[in-house]
C-alpha cells in the first residue's frame, strides 16, 4: 500500500508560512519592502492589536496590473528572479510574490492596487489561502495591502502570540530597521488609531534624530572608510551613550538591516578603556560591498548574512571607529557659534607699547610698637595699639577653670608609641560590633538550633539545614560576608542578599499599595520614543498607584512631579526607563507582572553593590533582615545567594 502523497496547496502554504510570518512583524517587513521595491516616496502602516487585527500597507508605488495582482499570491511567484544566480546579486528586499502566499495563508488578506496608465484598479480578496473574489474598483494609484486576523485559521499559531506590548515592540523594530535604511522616503506608523512616528523625508542624521529624539543630536560622531572591499559610512554613538542594554546599534549591508556579532565585536573593541566593561556602544553604520561577496539567504528573515571576506572586513570597520573617536576625542564639542561670546580683539603684533612701571610708596620709618619720639605710627594706630596689653587680662585665670560639659577635648596619642595595646583593643571592639543582638539570636546566630522555617537552608543544593556556631562575620574583597557554621564556612553575596531583602519589602508594599509620594523638588523633564511613550501611557495609572507623579507634556515628552517615599537616591527618569523595558520583554499580562516588575528594578537599583564597604551595624541588620525572608537562598531572578564550604572541602586544601 502506498502512504507517499502530496500535501494539499493550502497545507503546504501554511507550512511554508510557519518561516516566513513568525509574527505580525514578520509580516510587516515583507509588505513594507514591497512597498520600498515598488518605487513608493511615502509609505503608511497601520496596525490594530499589536498586528493581531490588522495590518495595513498604503504606498504612492507603481501598482500592479490585473494579472499581476492575482500572480502575485501564487507560490514561487516573483519579478526579479529568472535564473538562480540571479539570488547572489540582489540588491533590493523584497519582490512582490516572495511572502504575499504564505500571508494569505494564514490570514484574510485584501489587495486593492492600480497602475498609473490605468483608469481602474484591482481588488482581490483571500481567506486562507483561497481567492474568494477578484474586481475591477477605483483607487488612487499605487497598492493597498491589509492582512486581517494573522493565524484565524491555525489557533495553536494565534495562542503562541505574545503580549500586545511585546509583539508591537517586535513591529516597532522592524519599522526603524526599514526606516534607517530610506530617509529619503517618508514613512508613517499608525497604532490603535494613534500616530506613533511621522517621518518625513530627510537625511540620514536627521532620520536618526526624528526615531530617537533630539537628545541623540549631540552624541552622534560621523563615520566613513572606503577600500577595494568595502564602502563604510554612518555614525557613532559617544561614550557616554553607552548602556548594559542598548537598542541603538545598527548594521545595514546594501541597504539590508543585518544582524553580524563578528562586526560587533569589532565596533566594542574600539572602545576598549573608553566605556565601562559590559557596557554597549551605540551605532548606526552601513556597509556597501560586491553583492556577489555576500550570501542574504541564509535565514527566511534574511538578517543573517555571510560575508566572503568578514576577516578583512573586521579591522576596517576597528580603524574607522577608532578614527571618529579620536575626532570627538570622547569629548563635548565647543559651540563657536555662540552669538553671546565674549568679543575678545585680536592681536595686533606690530604695536609696541610698554606699561608704565608702577610705583610703590613706602614708609620705610614705620613701626607700629614704636609710639615715642623717632616712630611714625599715625595717632590712630597710638589709639589701638597703646592699651594692647589688656587684650590679655584674665587670660591665664580663664585656663585653669574646668572645662565646660558642653565642650569636648581631644587627646592625641604619641605617634611614637608602637605598642600593640591599640591593635588589640581595636579586635576586641570589631569582634564586639560583628556579634548579633541578643533579641536575633534565635533567628540568627549563637544558638545551637533556630527556627528552620526561617533559615530554608534545605533549598537548592543544601541537604539539611546548617547550625551557626559562630556570631562573627567578615566582610571578603567588599563583596562576601562569611562566617563559621558547623559544617564549615558560609559565603553570602552582599548585594544578592540585599536584593532579596528589598524585593520582598517593596512587593509586599506594593499589593498593601502602602507606597506614598513624595513631590520633587525640581521636576525632572524627559524624552521617550514613540514606541516607548506608548508603553508609558499603558502603565501610567499602574505607576501612580505605586507612589509615581508623571504627567504628559505632548510630543512623547514627560515630567516627573514625584516618586515614591522609599525611592531613596535612584534617578527617577532612569528608573522608569527600566521600567519599560521590562514592561516590553514581558509576555504575560501586564496588570499582573508589573507589581513583581516594579519590585524586581527597584530592588536591583538600590541594592548594596558588590565592592561597598559595610559596617558591622549594617551586616548584623542584613543579616537579620535575609534570614527573616521566606526564601533567602535564591534572589527573585533565581540566583544563589548563600554557599557553603565544607570542611572536608577546606581539610582537601591542606593534603
Amino acid at each position: 500500500m502506498d502512504i507517499i502523497h502530496l500535501l494539499p496547496d493550502n497545507v503546504a502554504n501554511q507550512i511554508a508560512a510557519g518561516e516566513v510570518v513568525q509574527r505580525p512583524a514578520s509580516a510587516v517587513k515583507e509588505l513594507v519592502e514591497n512597498a520600498i521595491d515598488a518605487g513608493a516616496k511615502h509609505i503608511q502602516l497601520i496596525v490594530k492589536e499589536a498586528g493581531r487585527t490588522l495590518v495595513q500597507i498604503i504606498d504612492d508605488g507603481k501598482g500592479m496590473s490585473p494579472t499581476d495582482a492575482r500572480m502575485a499570491f501564487e507560490r514561487h511567484a516573483t519579478s526579479k528572479i529568472k535564473k538562480a544566480e540571479d539570488l547572489f546579486t540582489l540588491v533590493t528586499m523584497g519582490f512582490r510574490g516572495e511572502a504575499l502566499a504564505s500571508i494569505a495563508a494564514v490570514s484574510q488578506v485584501e489587495l486593492v492596487t492600480r497602475q498609473a496608465d490605468q483608469e481602474m484598479g484591482t481588488r482581490i480578496c483571500i481567506s486562507g489561502g483561497k481567492v474568494e473574489s477578484q474586481e475591477p474598483c477605483t483607487c488612487p494609484v499605487g497598492t493597498n495591502i491589509s492582512m486581517k486576523n494573522l493565524f484565524f485559521n491555525i489557533p495553536a499559531r494565534r495562542a503562541f502570540l505574545k503580549s500586545n506590548a511585546t509583539e508591537f515592540g517586535a513591529i516597532d523594530t522592524s519599522f526603524k530597521c526599514i526606516a534607517l535604511v530610506y530617509p529619503h522616503i517618508a514613512f508613517e506608523l499608525i497604532h490603535n488609531d494613534q500616530k506613533v512616528y511621522v517621518l518625513p523625508e530627510a537625511n540620514l542624521r536627521e532620520r536618526i534624530t526624528h526615531i530617537f529624539g533630539k537628545s541623540i543630536n549631540n552624541q552622534l560622531y560621523s563615520i566613513s572608510a572606503e577600500s577595494d572591499l568595502v564602502k563604510i559610512h554612518g555614525f557613532i554613538g559617544s561614550p557616554e551613550t553607552a548602556k548594559q542594554r542598548n537598542d541603538k546599534q545598527y548594521f545595514f549591508v546594501n541597504g539590508r538591516f543585518m544582524k553580524h556579532p563578528y562586526f560587533q565585536k569589532a565596533v566594542t573593541n574600539a572602545y576598549e578603556r573608553l566605556i565601562p566593561a559590559g557596557s554597549k556602544p551605540s551605532f548606526f553604520i552601513y556597509l556597501d560591498v560586491d553583492p556577489r561577496s555576500i550570501d542574504v539567504n541564509v535565514h527566511p528573515t534574511k538578517t543573517e548574512i555571510k560575508f566572503e571576506n568578514e576577516q578583512e572586513i573586521f579591522p576596517i570597520i576597528l580603524s574607522c571607529t577608532r578614527a571618529g573617536l579620536g575626532r570627538c576625542n570622547g569629548l563635548g564639542t565647543i559651540d563657536f557659534d555662540n552669538e553671546d561670546m565674549v568679543d575678545i580683539p585680536s592681536y595686533i603684533g606690530k604695536q609696541k607699547s610698554v606699561a608704565p612701571e608702577p610705583k610703590i610708596h613706602a614708609d620705610n620709618s614705620f613701626n607700629p610698637f614704636n609710639s615715642g619720639a623717632g616712630g611714625s605710627a599715625g595717632p590712630a594706630n597710638e589709639r589701638n595699639l597703646r592699651n594692647w596689653e589688656s587684650l590679655y587680662e584674665g587670660f591665664e585665670a580663664a585656663r585653669t577653670t574646668t572645662t565646660p560639659a558642653n565642650e569636648v577635648t581631644f587627646s592625641v596619642p604619641d605617634a611614637t608609641d608602637n605598642s600593640d595595646e591599640d591593635d588589640e583593643d581595636f579586635s576586641n571592639f570589631v569582634s564586639q560590633a560583628s556579634s548579633l543582638p541578643d533579641e536575633t539570636d534565635d533567628v540568627l546566630l549563637g544558638q545551637e538550633t533556630y527556627r528552620q522555617a526561617d533559615m530554608g537552608l534545605n533549598q537548592g543544593s543544601m541537604a539539611q539545614p546548617q547550625e551557626l556556631t559562630g556570631t562573627e562575620f567578615l566582610q571578603y574583597q567588599n563583596k562576601y560576608i562569611m562566617t563559621q557554621v558547623r559544617s564549615g564556612l558560609m559565603c553570602i553575596d552582599q548585594h544578592r542578599a540585599h536584593f532579596r531583602v528589598l524585593y520582598d519589602h517593596y512587593l509586599f508594599n506594593l499589593t498593601q499599595h502602602k507606597c506614598a509620594c513624595q513631590r520633587l523638588l525640581y521636576a525632572e523633564q524627559f524624552d521617550l520614543t514613540p514606541a516607548d511613550a506608548l508603553v508609558l501611557d499603558d502603565i501610567m495609572d499602574d505607576l501612580s498607584e505605586i507612589g509615581y507623579d508623571i504627567s504628559s507634556l505632548g510630543n512623547n515628552t514627560y515630567m516627573v512631579n514625584g516618586v515614591p517615599a522609599n525611592n531613596g537616591d535612584r534617578e527617577a527618569i532612569g528608573f522608569i526607563t527600566s521600567i519599560i523595558n521590562a514592561v516590553k520583554d514581558q509576555d504575560r499580562s501586564l496588570k499582573t507582572e508589573l507589581l513583581h516588575t516594579v519590585a524586581m528594578a527597584q530592588a536591583r537599583s538600590a541594592a548594596i553593590r558588590s565592592g561597598q564597604k559595610m559596617q558591622s551595624a549594617e551586616i548584623n541588620q542584613l543579616i537579620k533582615d535575609l534570614f527573616s525572608c521566606l526564601d533567602h537562598t535564591f534572589t527573585p531572578d533565581n540566583k544563589p545567594i548563600i554557599t557553603i564550604i565544607g570542611d572536608d572541602d577546606i581539610s582537601k586544601r591542606f593534603k
